[in-house]
């Protein structure tokens, strides 16, 4: 990939041969939850997927997009205007200004890789939607993101290829938005080779967060999509059927909403471990008995895939994404209906003390088949259909 220096655009295509490609890098700063780290990862890959293209990270913000620079790889051009995000998406909503030109400079294509499409010059558009949860979960979504009901239709009317996470997804945007096949492209998430290397945090540093006896695991934004009021109901029936069974520990940031009450007899037994960086997550995933994954609704579903290549069991709710990762196997992941509780407890209670290592090794098998590296190159092939359109 060509390096090109901070806000330098070459005037005319003879300056370089490949394809001149921005993002949107917004989900970068701060945090980094799902979103974010989808983001990270297509940026890292998608140099070797696309070695002739130059890459362009843009910010549809002006708090913390001077952190932009630090937070794209080497070889990535930042260019950005510090413009408040609110108004870009009401200019956005309503028109067709200011056009993504104005921020990340002259681009053959533009990607919206979080919901958002800007309206452009000349530049072909590409738009990933993660899920419909504005819409077809709407009391489970922050007011911020309703408003996607507004923005999502503007962006896939720009759009040449509209980029989704899983089949499940694919069909639900054909059906709501009555797109063609010719105008989706399925990129499935990919797992960090990392994960397959984890190993468990030692004893010591597992007594040190409160985790001194086997616990199950539960990693996500706590807000209602995620179904805590459910996960805790059940894990409740366990504690009151095993006093001296297994922790229950709620690794990542606050979300949103309010926070569900933890019922008395599971309260001390209920492990709260805030955000958590990759490198801890993965060791604090790799110690646990299994990975709890009860959501309502889901565009894809990383987390089970990342615990799968840990060697890690799951237990998660029966939708579709999960289905189509993690959920081939009954004897590698117990799929329960999203709203049964007592289902959901009896598999909570599964004996998984005794897996075996093949078993364990089914699940690292599984999970190695996604990698972000076929998540750039099915990107890329979206760029690149976009811009013949």
């Amino acid at each position: 990939m060509r390096v090109q220096g901070c806000g330098r655009f070459p005037r005319d295509r003879v300056a370089f041969r490949g394809v001149r490609i921005g993002l949107d890098a917004t989900p970068l700063l701060g945090q980094q939850t799902g979103i974010g780290r989808y983001v990270a990862n297509l940026f890292a890959a998608l140099p070797a997927a696309a070695p002739q293209d130059d890459l362009v990270a843009t910010a549809f913000t002006a708090r913390g997009a001077g952190d932009l620079p630090a937070a794209v790889p080497p070889g990535v051009a930042v260019r950005a205007r510090p413009a408040p995000a609110r108004l870009l998406r009401a200019g956005w909503q309503r028109g067709e200004w200011p056009p993504v030109e104005w921020l990340a400079g002259r681009v053959d294509v533009f990607h919206g890789t979080n919901f958002v499409l800007p309206p452009a010059r000349s530049a072909a558009g590409v738009l990933t939607v993660h899920d419909l949860a504005y819409l077809l979960h709407a009391d489970t979504v922050s007011a911020d993101s309703a408003r996607l009901r507004e923005i999502v239709p503007r962006g896939i009317a720009r759009a040449g290829v509209v980029c989704v996470p899983s089949r499940s997804v694919r069909d639900e945007v054909a059906d709501t938005y009555r797109l063609p096949d010719d105008r989706l492209e399925v990129t499935p998430l990919g797992v960090d080779p990392a994960w397959a290397a984890a190993t468990p945090l030692p004893a010591e540093q597992l007594a040190a967060l409160g985790l001194d006896r086997p616990y199950l695991l539960f990693v996500g934004n706590q807000e209602p999509r995620k179904n805590l009021p459910v996960l805790l109901a059940a894990f409740a029936a366990v504690c009151a059927a095993e006093p001296d069974g297994p922790l229950l520990a709620l690794a990542g940031p606050a979300g949103w909403g309010t926070p569900p009450e933890i019922p008395d007899v599971a309260r001390r037994r209920v492990v709260r471990l805030g955000y958590l960086e990759q490198e801890p997550l993965q060791a604090t995933v790799a110690a646990a008995r299994a990975l709890v994954f009860p959501s309502r609704y889901e565009g894809f579903g990383l987390p089970p895939l990342e615990a799968f290549a840990a060697g890690v069991p799951v237990v998660a709710s029966d939708i579709p994404p999960v289905r189509e990762t993690v959920g081939q196997d009954p004897e590698l992941a117990r799929l329960v209906p999203p709203d049964d509780v007592d289902a959901l407890a009896e598999a909570l209670a599964a004996d998984w003390a005794c897996d075996e290592p093949a078993r364990r090794q089914r699940r690292r098998a599984l999970a190695a088949r996604y990698s972000w590296t076929a998540t750039a190159s099915a990107t890329h092939a979206a760029y690149l259909r976009a811009a013949a359109r």
